[in-house]
């Protein structure tokens, strides 16, 4: 039986966002008692909690959120296990290595970055994640990765304004998840040889930089690499 894992964060008021990004807020704007329906409030931006980037967001000459296939959202998933590095570690092409040995065998599949960093959400730490540097984020592309999801605030270095890995991922019209959650269980799934699958679909936001997720992940029988 296929297990359904919710890979996202909870957008609630006052959550973590990026430095200098619209804050979070969620406020009751009508109530059965007194309205006859309950409606929420919500005022975010577009990189609120667990979300996807497009290319326009570094690029405004590259393509919007509502411009790409709906097949970069959705599909086979591998995790490469980047756990255990020290605070704003580089992740390079050494440590993906057998993740893309892997993507390899999965044309169009998603590559999960399980940084472990997730655990430090809501606190200082959280923006000391590890990164992907420009050589890695190119070793990703050229193994025909179009999506790539990470548990942490950015593939870059936070405060980073040049985004060198995101300019690389998205300069192939590739897609960027971040801040996604309990990526141990979807590798604990690859290590039990279990078939992974990731959706990832934002909502439909026309001519936007990105929008928020509701990312899952469903596990099932054996994997066809396994």
């Amino acid at each position: 039986m296929d297990t359904w894992l919710d890979l996202s964060v909870p957008l609630v008021t006052g959550m973590p966002v990026y430095p200098g990004d619209p804050q979070v807020e969620v406020e009751r704007a009508l109530r059965v008692a007194t309205d006859g329906v309950n409606v929420l409030s919500l005022h975010m931006g577009s990189q609120s909690g667990t979300h996807v980037d497009a290319p326009y967001h570094v690029n405004s000459a590259w393509p919007a959120l509502d411009a790409l296939p709906l097949d970069r959202f959705a599909g086979p998933a591998v995790v490469a296990d980047v756990r255990g590095l020290p605070a704003r570690t580089a992740i390079t092409p050494e440590l993906l290595a057998p993740a893309l040995s892997l993507l390899r065998l999965q044309p169009g599949a998603i590559l999960l970055l399980a940084t472990g960093w997730s655990a430090y959400w809501g606190t200082d730490a959280y923006a000391d994640h590890p990164w992907l540097t420009p050589e890695s984020a190119q070793a990703i592309v050229n193994a025909s990765v179009r999506t790539v999801g990470v548990d942490a605030l950015s593939v870059d270095p936070s405060g980073d304004p040049d985004l060198p890995a995101h300019r690389v991922l998205c300069g192939a019209t590739g897609v960027i998840a971040e801040n996604l959650t309990g990526l141990d269980r979807v590798l604990a799934a690859q290590r039990a040889g279990r078939s992974v699958e990731v959706h990832l679909f934002p909502l439909h936001l026309p001519g936007s930089d990105g929008a928020p997720v509701r990312a899952v992940a469903r596990v099932g029988g054996p994997a066809a690499y396994a």
